[in-house]
């Protein structure tokens, strides 16, 4: 069954992911952890879906995190604390290995799980009113390491620790400037359609290569293997890069 606070549509090509739940300034809870990996897999294998959009649908704000009522109500039980982990580490994981861009847009706060949530993804657009933490050590907790290492990969060492080790905001500014946020803009929602549009108009093919290659690189790949090269020399001889290649020397020899 599947989870009104969770919602997926499709349109023209774009998936959007939204959380609705205003009562909660949209907290996760575990039935909304769960819900995520099976939409984000359901946007993965549409044909008519180019990328994934992870927006919210209550005003003002993306995410508060995780719903601390309910992890204080039932951590006690570890048994459930297991399976909420592997839910929210489902959940990141997701989006971190969609072969299909995805884009984050945040108006409002953005902390704890939804900010993880907001870093697993490839871009990221907020507005200057956002604000962005990860909260574990207001709580006593600890960050996982899966997290912590997309958290570094975005914004280094230095500023991973500031965040983690004072569980304190910052602003979309210096979000902005740290590299935690993509882009800054006072209406991200409009950004993120002109963003939809590049991105709709590059190739799908060469996107899914790059993921692919960016995500070797981060797991610690210095140099291309069989594989990689593969992908290189393939491309050459793909229907995609024929195509593109007789519309740009078409367009060079008729300029408008």
């Amino acid at each position: 069954m599947s989870d009104p606070r969770v919602r997926l549509m499709v349109a023209q090509g774009v998936a959007r992911l939204a959380f609705a739940r205003p009562d909660r300034r949209n907290a996760l809870d575990h039935a909304m952890w769960e819900a995520i990996p099976a939409l984000v897999a359901e946007a993965m294998r549409r044909p008519d879906v180019r990328l994934l959009l992870l927006a919210s649908d209550v005003p003002g704000v993306f995410s508060a995190g995780a719903d601390i009522a309910e992890f204080a109500a039932r951590s006690p039980d570890p048994q459930w604390r297991a399976r909420n982990r592997q839910a929210i580490r489902a959940a990141q994981q997701a989006l971190a290995h969609a072969p299909k861009p995805t884009l984050a847009v945040v108006d409002g706060d953005c902390v704890g799980g939804g900010c993880g949530l907001v870093m697993a993804c490839d871009l990221r657009v907020a507005s200057p009113a956002s604000r962005f933490g990860i909260t574990p050590a207001r709580l006593g907790l600890v960050y996982p390491l899966h997290d912590t290492k997309l958290l570094v990969d975005l914004v280094g060492p230095s500023w991973a620790k500031r965040l983690l080790l004072t569980g304190t905001l910052v602003d979309g500014a210096t979000a902005e400037r740290i590299g935690l946020v993509t882009e800054l803009a006072a209406d991200p929602d409009a950004r993120a359609r002109a963003l939809v549009e590049e991105l709709l108009a590059a190739s799908a093919d060469s996107q899914r290569w790059t993921k692919a290659v960016i995500a070797r690189v981060l797991a610690g790949q210095a140099d291309d293997d069989a594989e990689t090269n593969a992908l290189f020399e393939g491309a050459f001889d793909g229907p995609d890069f024929r195509m593109r290649a007789e519309a740009f020397l078409k367009r060079r020899r008729h300029p408008e």
